[in-house]
């Protein structure tokens, strides 16, 4: 695998550590604005919308300099965001603060996808979106534990200010290990736009939106739920969302493994765990024992779809894969968002903290759905592919494919 890629992963930890660890400074958070922690979960959802919105957006207004630049530019914009929230007086500006970062995450990745699978030989390219993605992964297991104890011990402010540190890092590692790689020639942006419009792809971002958001469903209110349900210490909460990372990085190396292999499959395996899994957290998440398991197998099962699904993405929008992989990136994070909404629907309406495990599990039994769909789908096309060429003459095929 390239050096390159290596630097790649360095940014996706940067973005990865500023995602996930509000998730563990809910509360601090909540407390120094005097908010609800239902109202704190807009910090969650609004990251979100801003990846689903800023992924588009800023891929389009990307396609005129070239895909290394534009990733330092991204990491840019992310260090800008998360200084605005380490020094936001108001939970408004915060709000704004995340959102600004959040516009990064989208393009980021999806770029950096690209970037990933070209450098790389075709029978490679989902193990080097999985590499990438380990960056992401890792800083579940790095980042967010250590965000989350520096952001409880010292304050959460001085967390944001870390994580704004780490985006310079990594925009100097881009600089530093990155080819300046030319910009594809005769790719447009309607050739771009025209590939949103193919079914599979369409289905793909669905299945991204639905089994993903099963995942944040259950883990956007895992502080609260672990400390007044399990009956976890405060403090546990940082190695609790340890071994979700570690669950995240085996998940997203098995399924950057076997993407290659048999996409559908993994697809079938891992949603149909992730929502039986789910459901099972409504009871496990009342002992401490079985609540730490199935956080990790959360973790596990929710990332092994990820290099799956981006490369099953790319392979759709083949000749224009730019804007429908950042998009994709934007349809991980609509998911974080719709669920971060219904769980925060759920406790509100009083069915308690665990709730929100049920409305993952039947968001990731719907991903599961959409998959037999699309594989259903995938098989007619090919049987009427066949039957096509088939009844064209060997003469006439032969000058066709000429």
């Amino acid at each position: 695998m390239p050096l390159a890629l290596l630097a790649l992963a360095i940014g996706a930890f940067g973005i990865g550590t500023t995602e996930f660890v509000i998730m563990g400074l809910l509360p601090e958070v909540a407390g120094d604005f005097d908010v609800s922690i239902p109202t704190a979960g807009y910090l969650v959802t609004g990251y979100a919308l801003g990846v689903m919105f800023g992924a588009p957006l800023m891929t389009v207004l990307g396609t005129k300099i070239s895909r290394k630049r534009m990733l330092m530019l991204l990491m840019g914009l992310f260090v800008a965001g998360n200084l605005l929230s380490a020094l936001a007086p108001s939970f408004g500006v915060m709000l704004i603060g995340r959102v600004v970062a959040s516009l990064a995450h989208g393009a980021f990745f999806g770029i950096g996808s690209v970037v990933a699978a070209d450098l790389v030989a075709p029978d490679k390219k989902a193990g080097a979106i999985a590499l990438m993605f380990t960056g992401l992964t890792v800083a579940n297991v790095v980042g967010v534990p250590l965000g989350t104890l520096v952001g409880q011990s010292i304050g959460w402010r001085v967390t944001f200010g870390l994580v704004a540190a780490l985006g310079v890092v990594g925009l100097a590692g881009i600089a530093k290990l990155v080819p300046d790689m030319p910009k594809p020639e005769g790719v447009r942006l309607r050739h771009e736009l025209a590939a949103l419009k193919n079914v599979q792809v369409l289905l793909a971002m669905a299945m991204t939106v639905l089994g993903f958001g099963g995942v944040f469903a259950a883990i956007t209110y895992i502080a609260p739920m672990m400390t007044h349900v399990a009956g976890f210490a405060d403090g546990s909460v940082t190695w609790l969302l340890v071994l979700f990372g570690l669950g995240m990085v085996g998940g997203n190396l098995i399924g950057g493994r076997y993407a290659d292999r048999a996409l559908m499959p993994l697809l079938y395996v891992s949603l149909g765990a992730l929502a039986v899994v789910l459901a099972l957290f409504t009871l496990t998440a009342h002992n401490k024992v079985a609540a730490a398991v199935t956080i990790a197998l959360i973790g596990a099962l929710g990332f092994a779809t990820v290099p799956p699904l981006q490369k099953r993405v790319l392979d759709q929008a083949h000749g224009a894969p730019t804007l429908a992989s950042a998009v994709n990136i934007g349809a991980f994070n609509l998911g974080n968002a719709l669920s971060a909404w219904l769980g925060g629907l759920v406790i509100a309406a009083g069915l308690g903290y665990t709730a929100p495990n049920w409305v993952g599990a039947v968001l990731a039994a719907a991903a599961l759905v959409l998959a037999f769909v699309s594989a259903a789908l995938e098989r007619r096309d090919d049987v009427r592919g066949t039957v096509v060429t088939g009844s064209v003459p060997t003469e006439q095929r032969t000058a066709i494919s000429h």
